[in-house]
């Protein structure tokens, strides 16, 4: 491994765990109506758990409405145990075709709890973030070690890895303060 390459492979590290972070974050409730909130929930389909995007077409008609409509008809009642069965905490209605979930609004409550859900995730995200760089540093130490780099390139990478983990840091704050305005939103 080289300098560039070790540069290169931080930035890819932490780029995924930021995506986790963002994916995770795409999952907590707002008011508003996301197909995110379903993409999570695995219905029992012929005795394997199937994800619900892949076996329903999922809608926003309204801005406060996800409908779900099965490819298979037969799957639909299985698609509403597995809404019951999830966190989500709405209650789906079936019409025999479709099913609608109505997102009732949050009371003040349930949004300082999902605020808290939200400043949690990130927390672990900056802590994936950390280990990266750990690991990163520990990489840089042994190019020292083995005479890949000199001292001077080595100071010089730590602070590279260490200016990288503080852009990330500051756009993992940027998540978490966008994803609280949108729960905290009426």
């Amino acid at each position: 491994m080289t300098y560039d390459s070790l540069l290169k492979d931080a930035r890819g590290r932490m780029d995924k765990a930021l995506g986790h972070v963002g994916d995770l974050l795409r999952t907590i409730r707002t008011s508003r109506a996301s197909s995110a909130l379903v993409d999570n929930i695995r219905v029992d389909y012929y005795g394997t758990p199937t994800p619900v995007s892949q076996l329903a077409g999922i809608s926003i008609p309204e801005a406060r409405q996800i409908v779900i409509k099965p490819f298979d008809a037969s799957a639909l009642g299985e698609v509403v145990k597995a809404i019951q069965k999830s966190d989500l905490g709405i209650t789906p209605e079936n019409d025999g075709k479709l099913v609608r979930l109505t997102i009732p609004p949050l009371s003040g409550e349930q949004r300082n709890k999902y605020v808290a859900k939200v400043k949690d995730l990130c927390e672990e995200g900056r802590i994936a973030l950390r280990n990266t760089r750990r690991d990163l540093n520990k990489q840089a130490d042994l190019l020292k070690k083995d005479g890949d780099i000199t001292e001077d390139d080595n100071r010089k990478l730590h602070g590279e890895i260490q200016d990288l983990l503080k852009e990330f840091e500051g756009k993992v704050d940027s998540l978490q303060e966008e994803k609280s305005a949108e729960i905290l939103e009426v």
